[in-house]
């Protein structure tokens, strides 16, 4: 069951719950937030409840492959992050994140980032940290950066977006890359 709540010096980063149906489908049925975004806007409001009880269920797992965040700024609601581990024997986790875009540029999606790195890496003892964003997202680039992370890879069209398909950039880090960094 992911019972972690992880603070950074401006945010909150608490497991989703049922009782966030109402930002998550705002979130999620944003035009800007989905322009990147392989699983489109929601229908309306039960679809988006489909999601975020898959989400919420997840969380509430005993032991949790998908560890899904509300980001919290002074205690609004203002995005989500998650780490979804893959098979045990590899030791690796996924990121992913989205927030609304009236909190972009400030800061807020490469402090959520590091703060979850960090809990890859101290709390689950996780060996290799990846994400994915399509090339042409320069806000996702950026914050992967920022973070520490490792562009190693290009995919050529290997995203369905609503403009057509989109190029992705591969990130990883290390462990070893975080302990010696610690970004």
């Amino acid at each position: 069951m992911n019972t972690y709540q992880l603070n950074t010096k401006r945010l909150k980063l608490a497991p989703l719950t049922s009782e966030e149906i109402s930002f998550v489908h705002r979130l999620l049925s944003n035009p800007k937030v989905d322009f990147y975004n392989t699983l489109g806007i929601p229908k309306n409001i039960e679809e988006t409840k489909v999601i975020l009880n898959e989400m919420v269920s997840e969380n509430e797992k005993e032991a949790t492959q998908k560890f899904t965040f509300c980001i919290k700024h002074n205690e609004q609601n203002i995005g989500l992050i998650a780490l979804n581990l893959g098979n045990k024997k590899y030791e690796i986790g996924e990121v992913w994140y989205k927030l609304l875009p009236e909190f972009w540029g400030q800061g807020f999606a490469t402090e959520a980032l590091n703060e979850v790195i960090h809990f890859g890496f101290n709390s689950l003892k996780l060996h290799r940290i990846e994400a994915g964003c399509a090339s042409e997202n320069i806000g996702s680039v950026k914050v992967l950066e920022k973070a520490g992370m490792i562009r190693e890879g290009h995919k050529r069209q290997h995203l369905p977006l609503k403009s057509g398909w989109a190029d992705c950039y591969e990130y990883g880090v290390l462990r070893e890359d975080y302990k010696k960094s610690k970004f």
